[in-house]
């Protein structure tokens, strides 16, 4: 699937056609999991499920889209994550209820500061048509991230998304540094592979 494609079953969402909006969303599930895994406070890992908050943020984003008044692919991606952090700031307030000040805080540096593989959520302040390029560049990385196995995505999201050193990877993880740094390699690999398979698949130039 590619932007035009993306752009077409907007276009036939926004007049009408549910089912459409539903593949569109589909399409940027892991994308947003990734977001959501981001933007959740470390405390709240445990007891919320980042699956759960991209559903409910489906669900609203079904239930208001005709509230949605952008056209244009990047307009909706930014209307989704808006969503998605809503989703996350109530899931703070929820479980950490006496710390809700701090924990808005910290949601917010998470999403715009630390290391990653792709700033997962592009400026505002860029061009449109830059602000698309780096919305499906980072969702592509996001579903080729999805296909790997857990241990490999576990490591490269602590490495490049929470900035965790190999240590600290290795102790969350509960492996030995040796092996922490073999899933690293590993997952880059198979990342790297499933990039060229996947961009190949769908025609985009590798």
């Amino acid at each position: 699937m590619n932007t035009q494609r993306h752009q077409e079953l907007l276009d036939e969402s926004i007049a009408g056609k549910s089912e459409d909006f539903g593949l569109l969303l589909e399409y940027y599930r892991p994308y947003l999991i990734v977001l959501a895994k981001r933007y959740l406070d470390p405390r709240v890992r445990g007891r919320v499920d980042e699956n759960d908050i991209v559903q409910v943020t489906f669900l609203e984003a079904q239930r208001d889209f005709k509230s949605f008044r952008g056209s244009q692919i990047e307009e909706l991606l930014a209307w989704l994550r808006h969503i998605l952090r809503n989703n996350v700031l109530t899931a703070h307030h929820n479980h950490l209820y006496a710390q809700k000040r701090a924990a808005g805080r910290e949601v917010n540096n998470q999403a715009d500061s630390g290391p990653a593989l792709t700033d997962m959520a592009p400026a505002e302040t860029s061009s449109p048509s830059q602000r698309l390029m780096k919305d499906e560049a980072s969702a592509f990385l996001a579903s080729c991230l999805q296909e790997l196995p857990d241990t490999q995505q576990e490591a490269l999201r602590l490495r490049y998304i929470e900035g965790c050193s190999l240590k600290e990877i290795a102790q969350q993880m509960n492996k030995t540094e040796m092996a922490a740094a073999g899933l690293l390699k590993r997952g880059l690999q198979a990342l790297r592979d499933r990039m060229v398979t996947d961009s190949s698949s769908q025609g985009y130039p590798t």
